[in-house]
């Protein structure tokens, strides 16, 4: 089975950032609460961040409208 969270202990053993990245924002948007999205976006932004990825700039925009970052 390839289940999110399968695929997110995968990329955490293999230290694929880029891959975590994508995984972490998939979690956000499927998930069923505030916190449980901001959880999950705090994670996507600090491996975006240590990548450089271009995504980093619309996860933080995304944190600072739930009032979960400045």
């Amino acid at each position: 089975m390839n289940t999110l969270d399968a695929r997110m202990i995968a990329a955490h053993e293999a230290g694929d950032k880029s891959e975590l990245v994508a995984l972490y924002t998939e979690a956000a948007n499927l998930a069923n609460d505030l916190d449980a999205e901001c959880f999950y976006l705090t994670h996507a932004y600090i491996f975006a961040l240590e990548t450089g990825a271009a995504q980093s700039a619309a996860l933080h925009a995304r944190l600072i409208s739930h009032g979960r970052e400045e």
